[in-house]
């Protein structure tokens, strides 16, 4: 079936896994405390500072012992909704002042900009948060890739592990499972969509750009070059 629309995941395939781990999440680390200390009188960090709280069974603890919660779920590598929301408020603030610029692969930018322009829908499905997927693309090295996506989805919709998560997409957006292309750097999450009824393709950015081999019958590539040369 022809594709009408690509679904991409963001860290390890458009953006180096490096860039979340080694920039965004110290970034957030270093400055949750006086964000939180700051603004939680606001509604937004308020209901995530109390949502924290309550996930971890502690409706009680004082702020300075949720700042210290927030701060072990980071080290942890903990995806929880409330520190996704503070996260991304502190690199909202990051981004717009422009101490941060969220790295997008050279090969990514430029093939989501000419699938775009062909016509084809772009979506993103992230562990990410879509506020945090939304000023990755928004306030790029390579410039506003906000604009191309029609659509963002994280974990909201479902685990990537699951293939019911990419049914739901599919049904969301509009289309056959069939028609969506979806990329993603993890074996998987790739299993899952393939599982769903999606196209799919491996992005494995230890190959060389225009390295490719085959997987089960799904092409890995080293970049988003083979990909289109191999499904357009």
């Amino acid at each position: 079936m022809r594709i009408a629309a690509i679904l991409t995941d963001v860290e390890g395939t458009t953006t180096p896994i490096s860039f979340v781990h080694e920039a965004l999440f110290p970034y957030a680390r270093a400055r949750i405390a006086e964000f939180c200390k700051a603004h939680e009188a606001e509604p937004e960090v308020a209901e995530a500072l109390a949502a924290a709280r309550a996930l971890d069974g502690l409706p009680e603890i004082d702020l300075d012992a949720t700042i210290a919660l927030l701060i072990r779920w980071i080290d942890e590598d903990r995806k929880a909704g409330p520190l996704k929301t503070l996260q991304g408020l502190i690199w909202r603030r990051g981004y717009e002042e422009g101490v941060l610029k969220g790295a997008v692969y050279e090969d990514a930018a430029d093939y989501l900009n000419r699938w775009h322009a062909s016509g084809l829908s772009l979506f993103v499905y992230s562990s990410g948060s879509v506020e945090a997927q939304k000023l990755i693309f928004g306030y790029s090295d390579k410039g506003d890739l906000a604009r191309l996506f029609s659509g963002f989805f994280d974990t909201a919709v479902g685990a990537k592990l699951e293939a019911a998560s990419y049914e739901r997409i599919a049904r969301d957006i509009g289309l056959r499972p069939a028609s969506v292309l979806f990329l993603s750097d993890h074996p998987g999450e790739i299993e899952a969509a393939k599982a769903a009824g999606l196209q799919v393709a491996r992005i494995d950015r230890a190959l060389g750009r225009d390295e490719t081999h085959r997987e089960d019958g799904v092409l890995v590539a080293g970049s988003f070059a083979p990909v289109d040369r191999d499904f357009f």
